[in-house]
């Protein structure tokens, strides 16, 4: 099974930092993020990764060639603009002709990814998506009126909380028909054309094994947590 990261992106809410480098090429320790996404991809036993490229995209493919310093042979799919997510995969459309694992260049994962391909393989899917649990706590307290604008109730700072998509699923091809070639378009909207249709979607959810590093405040977070566990997070 093949892999293809994306890994095209402007990196916005990482500004400054991604002015002269893509965000997947952060530093995180003595590596960048990509680096330890793929050697998470390889010890999954995954030996052919493709990498959607944009921006800046000489960078990663100056430092990681074709693979072979890493034990995985690596491809690219080259676009000379950036395309959002869906977009993205479309360009590495040629490379793929069976199910392949999808997988966001901008997060750390830690979790079975046998798991994921074998719900994939049992449900007949043409996408699964891998899920997790998140929860967040409002900064504010929801104060409800009735109609006669009497107030009813004081809900002090509510959590709210529900199944995320963590960008790492498993595809089949068909799912890129619903995507046009060289637009920008994001997964969300493909996804929801997918559903329309009435296609079998499922989620695989995991309990833990996810940081995302979306924007400054996550990834000092999560690069400071990296030097205080020296490389075990």
């Amino acid at each position: 099974m093949k892999a293809v990261i994306l890994a095209g992106g402007l990196g916005t809410r990482l500004q400054p930092y991604t002015f002269f480098m893509p965000k997947p090429m952060l530093p995180l320790g003595n590596k960048p993020l990509l680096e330890h996404i793929i050697t998470w991809i390889v010890k999954n036993g995954v030996k052919e990764i493709v990498i959607c490229v944009s921006y800046l995209g000489k960078t990663i493919e100056n430092y990681f060639s074709d693979g072979s310093k890493f034990n995985v042979n690596i491809e690219y799919a080259r676009s000379d603009r950036p395309l959002g997510t869906a977009g993205q995969l479309k360009s590495a459309e040629k490379f793929l002709d069976d199910t392949f694992l999808c997988i966001y260049g901008d997060s750390i994962y830690k979790f079975d990814l046998h798991k994921l391909a074998k719900m994939h393989k049992v449900k007949k899917a043409l996408v699964t998506m891998t899920l997790i649990n998140y929860s967040e706590r409002l900064k504010y307290g929801f104060i409800e009126i009735n109609g006669s604008k009497r107030v009813k109730s004081w809900n002090e700072k509510p959590e709210f909380s529900g199944l995320i998509n963590i960008g790492c699923y498993a595809m089949e091809p068909q799912f890129l028909r619903y995507v046009k070639k060289k637009s920008y378009i994001g997964m969300d909207n493909v996804f929801m054309k997918a559903l329309k249709a009435n296609e079998r979607i499922y989620g695989h959810v995991i309990s833990s094994g996810f940081i995302d590093i979306g924007n400054k405040k996550s990834y000092m977070k999560t690069y400071k947590a990296y030097l205080a566990k020296l490389g075990n997070i």
